[in-house]
């Protein structure tokens, strides 16, 4: 699995970036395994094994894709994202995806789009129970 990002330091280089001065307001999405399956929490199925894992990829040219399509949202001027790769267990990091514009409300939609277009169509998981 690839090194899990910090936080500290990506904020450190968006506010560094050129399009700093832009930006009013920057969001964070950190996506964890948790042990209640997704047939679970989306879906309502109350007898749903717990899950002990997953096995996680994704396809890197999707997720630019994705990016670049969100950098074209109204307000929006920084976006980074870090995705794992491989075997992952309870509390290991899915995903961080950073995003940077100039009001809430557009930095808000741009969170929401980006990572329902990264989780809906760039990723594989497979939960283990």
């Amino acid at each position: 699995m690839n090194q899990v990002p910090s936080m500290d330091q990506w904020l450190k280089e968006a506010k560094a970036d050129p399009s700093a001065a832009k930006c009013g307001m920057y969001l964070v999405h950190n996506g964890v395994v948790r042990e209640d399956a997704k047939a679970k929490v989306r879906f309502g199925e109350e007898d749903a094994p717990a899950v002990t894992g997953m096995t996680f990829s994704y396809d890197r040219k999707k997720v630019e894709a994705a990016v670049e399509e969100t950098c074209k949202m109204p307000g929006i001027y920084y976006i980074r994202t870090w995705l794992a790769d491989g075997e992952l267990t309870i509390g290991d990091d899915i995903m961080f995806v950073l995003i940077g514009g100039d009001i809430r409300p557009h930095v808000v939609d741009a969170l929401q789009s980006l990572v329902g277009t990264i989780k809906n169509t760039c990723v594989i998981e497979q939960e283990h129970h």
